[in-house]
């Protein structure tokens, strides 16, 4: 059992096992795109024909990328790998999704989507932490 003093320097430390721990639980949390990712990669051609278009780039093209970020990109972050480079395609994505797609929504539509590029963002400022592919490789380097 920890005394009160030791709580109050836990709390107040900067323990870089928990911040490396708590960057490795953010990564596999923002990485639940990845199921968002992975229903639109299984039906891919359903429902094309209502697929936004935002970018100009044709519908095909559109989902694919959408699918390309929301699946392979987050399935990257997860394990930490090319994580700052796998972000760059999701905060695209999310802020296509929240001012362009869902501009002028109610804040229920965007919320969700608001939430996960704040998290990409914060994820992108801090780097994937020690408990990732990325630290390990740079270990080795």
């Amino acid at each position: 059992m920890k005394t009160p003093q030791q709580l109050i320097r836990f709390v107040a430390s900067t323990n870089t096992k928990a911040l490396d721990t708590a960057l490795l639980l953010f990564r596999i949390a923002t990485a639940l795109m990845a199921v968002h990712g992975w229903s639109k990669f299984a039906n891919f051609y359903e429902g094309i024909d209502d697929w936004p278009d935002p970018l100009h780039v044709g519908v095909v093209t559109s989902k694919a990328l959408t699918v390309f970020a929301e699946l392979f990109c987050a399935l990257l972050v997860a394990v930490g790998l090319f994580t700052r480079a796998a972000l760059i395609p999701l905060i695209f994505c999310m802020i296509v999704i929240v001012f362009i797609i869902h501009a002028g929504d109610p804040f229920e539509d965007i919320e969700h989507g608001l939430l996960y590029l704040l998290a990409y963002i914060a994820l992108f400022l801090t780097g994937p932490g020690k408990y990732s592919i990325d630290a390990l490789m740079q270990r080795k380097a």
